[in-house]
């Protein structure tokens, strides 16, 4: 029986894959400095159409197939593929699903149109991570979220996988990072979102506006330790969550080894 303490990294990017802020890298960094240090690692992101199979050597993982992830009344098949992470010995789990990823472009398309769905995407993202986790059947000791794309997940654990044993030891680190959209989510997001009957109105109250900032308010509303991955993120986030009663809070430091991180990690999982 391993005693090693583990950590799943639920990130919207991750270098070499997709690097569209610095967090990216910082991810990266991570995920190879923690495996490096005694943590079982594993990481899980959208299969983006932008991310090259081949180059990658991403390949379908079938015995965790089959996962369909329900959303507002419909079925979406998961596909789960899986690599490599480059220098390292661990592995990275793409979540697919040829209608909502299978598309050249992230977020936008090629006249810089917000996608209409990407609510429904970011649910998807979200309810799915949570689903391949179970199906893995490896308790993870610490979650680190990034990226809005994985604000709802804090929210999940503490209300429609509350009970799950699989996440019955399980810390939420959530990174607030740099707002990288103007747009705002769907009009039914907070309908969409709420994927089970214990996800109350109140609970959703955070993300209601819509807004990349809110997708922030949202995650760190829910996680147990708060970080700052980013120099330069909304003063009315760091006015929110630099001091928060209860919950560890790491500031952003451009010089860190991430060594910090570690701390924080071993910290939450004790």
């Amino acid at each position: 029986m391993s005693t090693k303490k583990r950590i799943l990294f639920i990130a919207n990017e991750m270098s070499p894959y997709l690097e569209l802020t610095e967090f990216s890298e910082i991810v990266n960094r991570l995920a190879i400095k923690s495996n490096d240090n005694g943590f079982e690692v594993r990481c899980i992101m959208p299969r983006f159409g932008t991310i090259n199979e081949r180059r990658h050597r991403l390949h379908e993982v079938v015995r965790l197939s089959g996962i369909n992830v329900s959303v507002d009344n419909d079925d979406f098949p998961l596909q789960i593929k899986v690599a490599s992470l480059p220098n390292a010995r661990l592995q990275v789990y793409f979540l697919d699903n040829e209608d909502l990823f299978k598309r050249k472009f992230v977020f936008h398309d090629e006249k810089e149109e917000w996608f209409e769905d990407n609510s429904l995407r970011t649910i998807f993202f979200c309810k799915g991570a949570l689903e391949t986790v179970k199906k893995f059947g490896w308790p993870p000791d610490i979650i680190h979220c990034s990226g809005w794309m994985t604000s709802l997940i804090p929210l999940y654990l503490k209300t429609a996988y509350k009970k799950e044993p699989v996440f019955g030891h399980s810390k939420v680190v959530y990174t607030l990072g740099q707002n990288s959209f103007k747009e705002k989510m769907g009009p039914d997001f907070l309908k969409q979102a709420a994927i089970h009957a214990n996800i109350k109105e109140k609970d959703l109250e955070p993300f209601k506006e819509g807004t990349n900032l809110a997708m922030f308010r949202g995650g760190a509303t829910y996680a147990d330790a708060i970080t700052f991955g980013a120099e330069k993120v909304d003063k009315k986030l760091t006015d929110e969550f630099a001091k928060v009663k209860g919950k560890k809070i790491l500031a952003y430091n451009a010089e860190s080894d991430l060594t910090d991180y570690l701390q924080l990690y071993t910290d939450l999982a004790k």
